[in-house]
């Protein structure tokens, strides 16, 4: 018979049997785990790399968005600002040709037809015998220069000159 003592020992050795086993099943476990873990750290960095891609590109394509619409803000922002510069132009065209018109200084147009007219008595005063231009050229330009009066007179005489005359 089979003593107390032969149990015990048997019960022991199958006790340091199951823990050798349970050990030895844990040290390959560990090393399944290194040779496996080092291929899904390997495969969580390749995930990490295309990903890292994908969204790099995705950045770089809504930055390109952002600066197509930016350079469409600044051009319409442009156009309206140049558009805004012209009447502000036009404005200051209109009251300084008002404010010259005010101090009886003629107008372009207005200086050309009293060229044109001079230009015109000139001539006919050439076809007439035995006179010359030249003084009167000489003294018209001599009196120019000393008042306003001459210029607004010459300014009547041409509106008097261009309504006398028959279309």
């Amino acid at each position: 018979m089979a003593t107390q003592d032969d149990d015990g020992n048997k019960g022991s050795d199958r006790i340091k049997d199951s823990a050798q086993q349970i050990w030895l099943a844990g040290l390959g476990a560990f090393a399944k785990m290194q040779q496996e873990g080092s291929k899904a750290f390997e495969a969580l960095v390749k995930d990490g790399a295309g990903l890292q891609k994908k969204t790099q590109q995705a950045a770089e394509e809504t930055l390109a968005q952002a600066q197509t619409r930016m350079a469409g803000f600044a051009n319409e922002f442009g156009t309206k600002a140049a558009g805004q510069w012209g009447k502000l132009e036009n404005i200051f065209e209109e009251r300084v040709a008002r404010a010259l018109e005010k101090l009886g200084v003629p107008s372009a147009a207005e200086h050309a037809a009293l060229q044109a007219r001079v230009a015109a008595l000139e001539a006919e005063l050439q076809r007439r015998p035995g006179k010359s231009a030249a003084p009167a050229r000489s003294a018209s330009r001599k009196t120019a220069g000393r008042s306003a009066a001459p210029a607004t007179a010459a300014k009547k005489a041409v509106r008097r000159g261009s309504s006398s005359k028959p279309g």
